[in-house]
């Protein structure tokens, strides 16, 4: 395990990677999901990112949000619901040197998942995790979700939710999470930039991205859709100072569609340094000693 959490820079010696390379099998969704406009920017943030290819791994839990390992050509897997992130806090330690990325959905994130997502956020684990929210369970035919608005009529609330739902910027800034931003399917270029920048940093860095799910809540989102009516209203970063967490969720609370960019980035030790300089620690009390002969050293103190 290194000192850093980055991946090798990109060198001029390294071959550029290309959609072509990272495009590993057609999308499946339906027509007009905004999971395919998550995809290109994700392979648009690759190409100018310029990772090695194989230093890329994918990782996703469960929903059509999830489906993302299979699309793309690199490193990854489909794991359980709620538990791929800290799959991924797993991969991300044993191997700082890989550009972890999961994807997910509000169900994966914000309900079977929520509780990990708190510890692997508040551990600082280096690795990028995407959440595509669409407020609804798709894949199953339309359930109420965690971030379904009150009122919402689906299959396990036809008369409407009556739950309150969950602020995913409110729950993502009070997580530990160093790096949160925010951004929308509709806005691919904003989408490129928010993924890179959670990319290049050393931490846990988390992003909301609305996606609408046009089979099961279409309209959803149609309030910061400008086409239609609404408002794309980006964070102004000479006024908001990211470091400052009461000032992010203050953002966070702002009326419905609210404000999309950085919330906040902080700077804090990652766990993979932390253990990194245990691991130091360790061989050197040991004098560089092998595996084999600690294990054995710890097995003659058994007998």
């Amino acid at each position: 395990m290194s000192d850093t959490a980055l991946a090798p820079a990109p060198t001029p010696e390294e071959p550029k990677l290309t959609k072509k390379a990272l495009t590993a099998d057609h999308p499946t969704w339906c027509p007009g999901c905004g999971d395919f406009a998550v995809l290109a920017s994700y392979y648009r943030a690759l190409e100018q990112l310029n990772y090695p290819h194989e230093s890329i791994v994918t990782m996703a839990g469960i929903g059509c949000s999830s489906r993302f390992p299979y699309f793309v050509n690199s490193h990854g897997g489909h794991f359980i619901h709620g538990r791929s992130v800290p799959f991924s806090a797993g991969v991300s330690l044993s191997r700082d040197d890989l550009k972890v990325f999961v994807f997910g959905g509000d169900g994966d994130g914000f309900s079977i998942g929520g509780n990990h997502l708190d510890h692997v956020a508040r551990k600082n684990v280096n690795l990028t995790y995407v959440i595509m929210d669409n407020q609804v369970y798709g894949l199953t035919k339309k359930q109420t979700s965690p971030t379904s608005p009150q009122g919402f009529k689906s299959k396990t609330d036809p008369w409407g939710a009556i739950d309150q739902p969950i602020n995913p910027m409110r729950k993502l800034v009070n997580s530990g999470a160093t790096f949160v931003a925010r951004s929308h399917a509709t806005q691919v270029k904003h989408m490129v930039e928010m993924i890179k920048r959670a990319a290049e940093h050393p931490g846990f860095a988390v992003v909301e991205i609305l996606s609408e799910c046009i089979e099961f809540f279409p309209g959803a989102f149609d309030d910061s859709v400008p086409r239609k009516g609404g408002d794309f209203v980006t964070i102004d970063e000479a006024e908001h100072d990211k470091t400052d967490i009461t000032a992010a969720m203050k953002l966070a609370s702002e009326p419905w569609p609210g404000r999309f960019g950085v919330y906040l980035e902080i700077q804090r030790p990652t766990k993979n340094a932390l253990e990194a300089g245990l691991i130091t620690k360790a061989r050197e009390k040991t004098k560089q000693a092998a595996d084999k002969d600690l294990l054995k050293a710890t097995f003659a103190k058994m007998r």
